[in-house]
């Protein structure tokens, strides 16, 4: 407690000392050599206090507001990626649209009406797979169209780690691909490992959040080892049964075992070992594949509400309803109404 620095002495009282320093520097008058001098020692005690000076937590950590915008795979509030890369395009549709009198939507979209509801089975908890799968790799096609850069990683690029036999083009890392060929790639990988629709939001995740922590583009020349990587966590972090790195060796024929775990990790570390994906963020992600899907007119499939089925949605909120009845009985503190107070007793007070 004496003369001695202390750890939870406050930030701000060890440059004071300095402030005080040079005032009186400049107030003496000091020779050129007393200058150098002084300097020397005063860079010293600069250093040996910064080795004493520990930074305060709240000085290392970004606000909240910088966060959520930096980091939208981690942040419920904080707009996805995707979604934002895709307004552009879906401006000039809608301008086309006007422009031509012409609304294709509604062509295709079928209404309910007395006698008929038409419900789609696609929900938060049990997504559509096909349309899950169509929406997802659609994002990756808007990221990769409208991308601000090239920026990528060797151990991405497709030309050193090539996942075929084939010679890779030379116009493959210039020329964006497909939404086709996109959605083919991932619907060999998921119908051949047999993954779930939620693992498809997974990925999303995934593969927004390395862009954002490792500063990267998905580009034509490495959208597949990233997709491939995105895919592999999340089955093993998402599914009970996870798809081993042999397994995928065996869908993709021409890549070894040691080239996916070697991935895995990197794609790990650039993660920073984050696969938490919280409940908000998940429906997050979920509903803006809707809104994508109906800017894009991609609708999911809609069906006409059977009996079997109605019965089936009458029993799920009738038990949903019943349980959270019991969970307000418990919450709610009982109290008594004036007809009940006849028969209140009355006990004697206690003074202390």
């Amino acid at each position: 407690m004496g003369g001695t620095v202390s750890c939870c002495m406050s930030p701000r009282g060890t440059p004071k000392v300095h402030r005080r320093r040079e005032v009186e520097l400049d107030e003496c008058p000091v020779t050129a050599a007393a200058t150098t001098t002084t300097t020397t020692t005063e860079e010293v005690d600069v250093s040996e206090d910064t080795g004493t000076y520990l930074q305060h937590i709240s000085d290392r950590e970004l606000p909240d507001e910088l966060a959520q915008e930096a980091n939208p795979s981690d942040h419920p509030r904080a707009s996805t990626l995707f979604l934002n890369k895709s307004q552009t395009d879906v401006r000039e549709k809608r301008k086309s649209h006007i422009l031509n009198h012409t609304s294709p939507r509604l062509l295709t979209k079928k209404s309910s009406s007395c006698s008929t509801i038409f419900i789609d089975d696609s929900t938060v908890s049990q997504p559509n797979l096909k349309s899950t799968v169509k929406c997802v790799t659609l994002a990756i096609y808007y990221h990769i169209k409208n991308r601000d850069s090239s920026r990528t990683l060797d151990i991405f690029d497709e030309k050193k780690h090539p996942l075929t036999r084939e010679k890779v083009p030379e116009d493959y890392a210039t020329t964006d691909p497909e939404h086709k060929l996109i959605y083919r790639f991932v619907r060999t990988l998921f119908s051949s490992a047999q993954l779930t629709a939620e693992c498809a939001i997974v990925t999303l995740v995934y593969l927004e959040r390395l862009l954002t922590y490792a500063e990267m583009d998905i580009c034509p020349g490495n959208w597949k080892r990233i997709v491939l990587g995105a895919i592999l966590l999340s089955s093993k972090v998402w599914d009970d049964q996870a798809v081993w790195n042999v397994d995928y060796c065996q869908i993709l024929k021409d890549i070894t075992v040691e080239d996916m775990n070697e991935m895995e990790r990197h794609f790990l570390e650039l993660l920073q070992f984050n696969i938490n994906v919280p409940a908000s963020v998940y429906a997050k992600y979920y509903f803006d594949l809707r809104s994508l899907a109906e800017d894009n007119s991609l609708s999911f499939p809609l069906e006409a509400l059977s009996n079997k089925r109605a019965q089936k949605l009458e029993a799920i909120s009738r038990l949903c309803e019943d349980k959270y009845k019991d969970l307000s009985r418990s919450n709610m503190r009982r109290s008594l109404s004036a007809d009940n107070l006849l028969g209140v007793r009355n006990t004697h007070a206690v003074l202390s």
